[in-house]
């Protein structure tokens, strides 16, 4: 009994040394992104490490339960030098595994506003730009690297030190009783590892959502751990049913099925032209009410319809792409391009528009099958994909990520004179992008800012200029409807740009040459409800399916959703609502308090149900539609 009560002491110890490298992370991700949580004292942050150790106990024990069962071995091999020298590598790999995950969030998380999820390793299948980035990605964020390493050769010190209690284990003879003590000493200790894993005791396992209990929203990824978020979002894209309502009840409160109709016969000739731009914030134009580094855009603004308190579905370009096109938001942890359920029917804009006899395009000067973007366009119905190989000319490649947008934009303008008129085109940006480089001729041409990213704004702002110049001269230019957007927002070193708020504004205009669409509209709007948008504007006469509203009608409920950190959201009359899936959590007025301070959840519940019961209708129609294939007129 008292050599497994020693083996089990020994073992507890190395377990805690592995522990310790989870609030060192944390310290070190709150140092490195600190503007981003402003508001959190000292003795905050010391509470948040506390109540932080139950999700890092939950990580510690799966990523270290192949050193256990190695450990808990009763022969008396296990304390010979080789198998220890094995133990001690199985230690250092499991744990260094999960202090890189931790370390790459540092300074990842600046891009996605949250810890790295499963879906990551999506992206390694989706085109080579993963693989052929991490080399830049470890050369510009070397110090990262040297971190990991730096803590994985401590950790391999404090390991050393416990070699001494193992010289103390009196000779091992194998008994009877030394197996029954190792049994029931043993399954003891398995059932505690369970209990740390679960996160306690309560009924079901703890989740990221959790951590709401002990934080505001915005502070989870500051509570949870890297490795825990990856663990625990895995397998997550297979959705269940939610029943807040009846279904009369639910149709009567949100509907997805809608006419854009408005008695007026199709226009027939009105090209459609969507420009994304990559990362392109409100914050870095004049709508930001910060320094502009968008001066065509803004000058673009002026004849256009503006819509100024717009927001993105997502937080990345996988999730931006299908809410600009399908009107689709990513509620879930997993984007709808890489979940189980892309396979779904579901309307878009160019399968839409191709029965009114439109021909539909989709240019990104990425390498082709980034992103699973090329999959996505054919699901979608695009006619044709343009991409780096296509475009066939490496001279402008930028050595990172694709073509240059300044060629690129010149290279649809001209392939879009070949496209069959009326068409449906949509350009994506790309060198507005991490690692934020311009063409060396164009270096000094522009300033930038205190952010890497601003430079490349400016720059590709400089590209959409070059194209407009070019388009105006073309004859399907006048009778073109251009829309443009973000897929996402960038990087801020702006308090409100950081927040649950602003990490989310994006522009969105509507602009045609002399045509009535110019002003500014301050209600709320979002990416999914460029679909119904247009069709309402082209006055498509049959339903649609479109998560989103048309923000030509008035009647229409204006709103905005997403989802982060496992909290949904809805922006709605300038106020936030959070919602974890069974109670809200927060509410704000982020047109006073725009660093969202003052939590008025309870103080208005008036506003606080209404909003609560749409955003509950919206998931419950979100969740019921993806898992039975219902996203189309024609399923209802």
């Amino acid at each position: 009994m008292k050599i497994t009560f020693r083996e089990i002491q020994l073992l507890l110890v190395r377990l805690s040394i592995a522990l310790l490298a989870y609030p060192v992370c944390k310290i070190l991700f709150f140092i490195f992104n600190h503007h981003y949580f402003s508001d959190v004292s000292f003795m905050d942050f010391l509470a948040i490490l506390f109540f932080g150790l139950r999700f890092d106990l939950s990580a510690l024990v799966l990523m270290n339960l192949p050193f256990v069962l190695l450990h808990i071995l009763p022969f008396g091999f296990t304390r010979k030098r080789g198998y220890q020298i094995m133990l001690k590598t199985v230690f250092l790999i499991v744990n260094g595994i999960a202090i890189l995950a931790d370390g790459v969030d540092m300074e990842y998380y600046k891009y996605t506003l949250k810890r790295t999820t499963a879906d990551f390793f999506d992206l390694f299948g989706l085109g080579s730009d993963m693989s052929n980035m991490l080399p830049k990605y470890a050369r510009d964020f070397w110090y990262i690297i040297l971190i990991v390493i730096v803590l994985i050769i401590i950790l391999s010190w404090l390991y050393n030190k416990t070699n001494r209690l193992l010289e103390k284990f009196p000779p091992d003879k194998l008994s009877l009783m030394r197996v029954a003590s190792w049994l029931v000493l043993n399954v003891a200790f398995v059932g505690l590892m369970i209990i740390a894993f679960r996160g306690g005791l309560q009924l079901r396992p703890i989740m990221p959502i959790n951590a709401s209990a002990y934080v505001p929203a915005k502070n989870i990824p500051l509570i949870i751990n890297t490795p825990f978020s990856i663990i625990k979002s895995y397998g997550l894209e297979e959705l269940e049913e939610e029943k807040y309502f009846t279904d009369s009840e639910l149709k009567s409160i949100y509907n997805p099925i809608r006419s854009t109709a408005n008695g007026k016969p199709q226009t027939v000739n009105c090209n459609v032209f969507i420009i994304i731009l990559e990362s392109f914030s409100k914050e870095y134009t004049s709508l930001g009410k910060r320094k502009s580094y968008t001066p065509f855009l803004d000058s673009l603004m002026k004849e256009s319809l503006v819509f100024d308190n717009a927001f993105a579905n997502g937080k990345k370009s996988i999730e931006g792409i299908p809410a600009v096109l399908s009107g689709i938001p990513s509620l879930m942890n997993e984007s709808f391009i890489t979940s189980t359920y892309c396979s779904n029917q579901f309307n878009s804009l160019p399968n839409t528009l191709r029965g009114k006899g439109y021909t539909s395009a989709f240019f990104h000067g990425g390498i082709n099958g980034t992103m699973g973007f090329d999959a996505f366009c054919g699901s979608a119905g695009f006619d044709k994909y343009y991409g780096k190989f296509e475009y066939n000319n490496d001279a402008d490649y930028d050595g990172e990520w694709g073509i240059w947008d300044e060629p690129f934009f010149q290279y649809a303008e001209k392939k879009t004179n070949e496209i069959k008129k009326p068409f449906f085109v949509t350009f994506f940006s790309l060198s507005s992008h991490h690692p934020y480089h311009v063409p060396e001729r164009l270096k000094d041409q522009f300033g930038g800012g205190e952010h890497p990213i601003l430079k490349s704004v400016e720059y590709t702002d400089y590209s959409l200029r070059r194209f407009f110049e070019s388009a105006s001269k073309e004859k399907w230019f006048d009778s073109t409807l251009f829309v443009i957007t973000a897929d996402h927002t960038g990087p801020s070193n702006d308090e409100f740009y950081s927040n649950n708020t602003g990490s989310f504004e994006i522009p969105i205009l509507f602009y045609k040459h002399n045509s009535t669409l110019k002003g500014v509209d301050h209600k709320t709007t979002q990416h999914m409800d460029i679909l119904p948008t247009i069709l309402s504007y082209l006055h498509y006469d049959k339903p649609v399916f479109s998560f989103g509203n048309n923000d030509f009608d008035s009647t229409a409920s204006r709103f905005a959703v997403n989802y982060i950190n496992d909290v949904y959201q809805l922006f709605q009359d300038d106020y936030l609502l959070q919602f974890d899936g069974n109670k809200s959590i927060a509410l704000f007025n982020y047109a006073t308090d725009s660093l969202l301070q003052t939590n008025l959840l309870g103080k208005e519940e008036e506003r606080q149900k209404k909003m609560e019961t749409q955003l509950k209708a919206i998931i419950q129609t979100y969740r019921h539609d993806m898992i039975h294939n219902k996203m189309t007129a024609k399923s209802e």
